[in-house]
């Protein structure tokens, strides 16, 4: 068996290295594009995040109001009983 010219053996080395070259110039491309998914992702979730933040705020703001809401109308139903009660003592009185 001889061995392969200089200049062969040179080419096929080089042709291995362009290769490998390409490889990892391909690996770099992924990474980056892994990179850039992962930033739109997080960005995602940070926007999801302040989403969720907003919305618990009105939630419990809401509920203030409700609480709120809820206590007046039994104040004034309380002062309408009050009022009726008085109307029906005056009507009763006059009806005397």
């Amino acid at each position: 068996m001889t061995d392969p010219p200089a200049h062969t053996a040179v080419e096929t080395a080089i042709r291995r290295l362009l290769a490998a070259l390409d490889a990892i110039e391909a690996a770099c491309e992924r990474h980056l594009e892994a990179q850039a998914r992962d930033a739109g992702l997080g960005r995602r979730v940070h926007t999801l995040n302040s989403d969720r933040a907003r919305l618990a705020d009105e939630l419990d703001r809401s509920a203030a109001r409700s609480s709120q809401l809820e206590a007046t109308n039994r104040e004034i139903a309380q002062r309408i009983d009050t009022a009726m009660a008085s109307i029906r003592a005056v009507i009763a009185a006059h009806d005397r």
